[in-house]
């Protein structure tokens, strides 16, 4: 019986395990983590929206009932092509067919040194952390006397104004002007300052322009400044430089979030040195239109890993849809080689862009139609909660939803992290 591994748990890896539930294959999924996790809904756990429980699921517990599956909690560190091996850590793992699914991480531009102070969303652990600065950074202002200083813990700045950026944005201006106003004695929380900063001329820049000045008009609404054609040249500490054509500025800020950009996992750049496949700026693989890596028919790479140009001539967006579609393309192929048979090329059906702007307001475009407002919302609210893997995490983001949309109360609204050096010492 075929063996067919599959790196990465994601919305693609996992996707293609579940296709092949009826194949009669071995199955292997590897993952250095122990848990999907639905990373549309980062965000909200970022703000003290939602916890990671909500929205992580086991993926022993996903394909328990899938015979034919097994998970190892193992990272994947080289691959032998020649003898189909993949290396890891403490062994390796024999193959007769290959799917890498390691998706992306935060792209700095050449400019990683930047990553310790304007940290991405892109884990759980990333999720915690902006949590955690953020509303330290309120906790901080609430005892700082110097108006300058507490200006500056009341600064928050995010970098790239696509969905994520946007909704980062918006749900922080529902923090300072709604969540807060009445959580503090010597601060005021809608006195915060929020910049939404783009390097473009409007914000998600993907969606259609009429779409894209209601989302800003939203923000400002929201509390929110956005800025258009602005580069950041810089961040530290306790600031972020900001470039406005040829005048940069430099903010007193203490929380940078970056939301700018993504780049492929390294697994891109390691099997195409093996393999000789071309990989694109941002480190991913270019496949052929089955999704293979050209001249290794039994390698497929897909999700934000792949670069699929042949439908358009350009690269498909790194967006949930695209892995988990070519994940389900993957297990046809599989099925279909079995049975001596080939298939038409991988296609990618879009079904729409959606981003939730702030409470009760969202914009959508699916087709021909583009809407926004609370229809939308209700439309965003849908499509997120029937994605998430488990009927309980369903029903527990439909009752935290529910609770914050009545009451306007966050209730994961937890600082964690390391504990301050003379809170260890008291614990011990």
């Amino acid at each position: 019986m075929d063996h067919v591994v599959i790196v990465g748990g994601g919305f693609g890896g996992l996707s293609a395990a579940q296709s092949l539930k009826n194949v009669p294959v071995r199955l292997t999924l590897l993952d250095r983590r122990n848990f999907h996790l639905f990373q549309p809904l980062l965000y909200q756990v970022a703000t003290g929206w939602l916890s990671p429980a909500n929205i992580a699921s086991t993926l022993r517990a996903t394909l328990r009932h899938q015979r034919n599956a097994s998970v190892l909690l193992a990272e994947a560190k080289d691959f032998d092509v020649e003898k189909r091996r993949v290396l890891l850590d403490d062994g390796e793992i024999q193959y007769d067919t290959l799917v890498l699914a390691t998706g992306s991480g935060t792209h700095y531009f050449g400019n990683d040194r930047w990553a310790i102070y304007a940290p991405g969303l892109k884990t759980v652990e990333d999720a915690t952390e902006i949590r955690r600065r953020v509303l330290k950074a309120f906790e901080a202002a609430e005892r700082e006397n110097d108006p300058a200083k507490r200006k500056a813990l009341l600064t928050f700045a995010i970098v790239g104004g696509g969905p994520t950026g946007v909704e980062l944005a918006g749900t922080l201006g529902e923090i300072a002007h709604d969540t807060l106003k009445n959580d503090f004695r010597n601060i005021d929380p809608s006195t915060t300052t929020i910049l939404l900063i783009e390097g473009g001329e409007r914000i998600i820049p993907s969606f259609d322009p009429t779409l894209s000045e209601k989302a800003a008009i939203t923000l400002q609404a929201l509390g929110v400044t956005v800025l258009r054609n602005a580069l950041v040249t810089d961040v530290g500490a306790e600031f972020v430089i900001v470039k406005h054509g040829n005048i940069p500025e430099r903010i007193a800020c203490h929380t940078v979030i970056w939301a700018a950009g993504v780049k492929a996992s390294p697994d891109g750049q390691l099997i195409a040195s093996k393999t000789g496949a071309k990989t694109d700026r941002s480190g991913r693989v270019e496949v052929e239109p089955d999704l293979t890596v050209k001249g290794h028919p039994e390698i497929f790479v897909i999700g934000d890993l792949a670069n699929y140009s042949h439908q358009t001539g350009k690269p498909l967006p790194g967006v949930a849809p695209v892995a988990i579609q070519q994940g389900r393309y993957v297990g046809k192929v599989i099925a279909a080689r079995l049975k001596n048979r080939t298939i038409p090329p991988f296609r990618y059906h879009d079904h729409g862009s959606m981003a939730i702007v702030g409470r009760g307001s969202a914009v959508a475009e699916m087709g021909r139609f583009r809407f926004s407002g609370s229809v939308a919302w209700l439309a965003w609210l849908f499509v997120h909660l029937s994605n998430l893997i488990e009927f309980e995490n369903k029903l527990l983001v439909l009752i935290q939803w529910g609770w914050y949309y009545l009451s306007r109360n966050r209730a994961a609204r937890l600082i964690t992290g390391d504990l301050p050096s003379a809170e260890k010492m008291q614990r011990r």
